[in-house]
């Protein structure tokens, strides 16, 4: 069973699909700490005028130290009407966007609370619309609390059973192995390639939302992942001694 960890964030890019796509299961990290100005509450998508970011106001004040499963948004702004605008001015005569208008425009009226409710239902929706089919999970499910970044990625894949942990490619900087070698697991590390797929409004522009890829592409976007990133493409790395 391969397992991936990865931080629930806003409208993920590519990247984050390739990993659920790679793997068995995947783990919203939502009891890690919430980083500010990060792709947590926030991603780009690309208009006319060029690259555009979509943001959720979240209450941050005298609460630095909050994990991103208690984070709320903040509703004393016009955020949903302006995200909604610039979503459809930007894709309107994109080829697939029409699929997924009604999705992403009720999403925009629905009053979110809490800010993990929100990226959850996206990050669901679109991996049902890719076709990935990793089972996803809350860390705050499963009920571990370990705080360092090697002991907490440890635990989860043990306690799913994994025999394959897929990291991301930073893991590579902060990762211990040994822990998971001596569990019988394998670590593997994510070595994603960007696609060039079709799209919009001049040249090309890399790292943006997946909702990029899939109102462009749409049911070939997975393809177009996966021709970037062939099975067996991880990098790897033998646990230390």
């Amino acid at each position: 069973m391969i397992v991936t960890i990865h931080q629930p964030e806003h409208l993920p890019w590519i990247g984050f699909f390739d990993k659920l796509r790679r793997a068995d299961a995947m783990v919203l990290l939502d009891t890690t700490q919430f980083a500010k100005d990060d792709f947590q509450n926030r991603n780009r998508i690309k208009t006319e005028q060029g690259v555009a970011w979509l943001t959720v106001p979240v209450y941050k004040r005298g609460r630095s130290q909050q994990e991103i499963l208690e984070v709320e948004i903040c509703h004393d702004r016009k955020w949903p009407n302006r995200c909604w605008s610039l979503m459809e001015q930007g894709y309107r005569d994109a080829p697939h966007f029409a699929l997924h208008r009604d999705f992403f425009r009720e999403l925009y009226r629905t009053p979110w609370l809490r800010l993990v409710d929100l990226n959850v239902a996206i990050i669901r929706y679109l991996a049902e619309q890719l076709g990935t089919g990793a089972r996803l999970i809350l860390a705050s499910e499963l009920g571990i609390r370990e705080r360092g970044a090697t002991e907490v990625n440890h635990a989860i894949a043990e306690a799913l059973g994994a025999d394959v942990y897929l990291s991301g490619r930073q893991g590579l900087e902060y990762l211990d192995e040994k822990p998971f070698a001596e569990s019988g697991i394998r670590v593997v590390y994510q070595d994603f390639q960007h696609p060039v797929y079709p799209q919009r409004w001049g040249e090309f522009a890399p790292n943006l939302s997946c909702v990029d890829l899939l109102f462009n592409c749409g049911a070939e976007s997975l393809e177009r992942i996966r021709q970037a990133n062939p099975a067996g493409a991880e990098e790897r790395r033998a646990a230390p001694a």
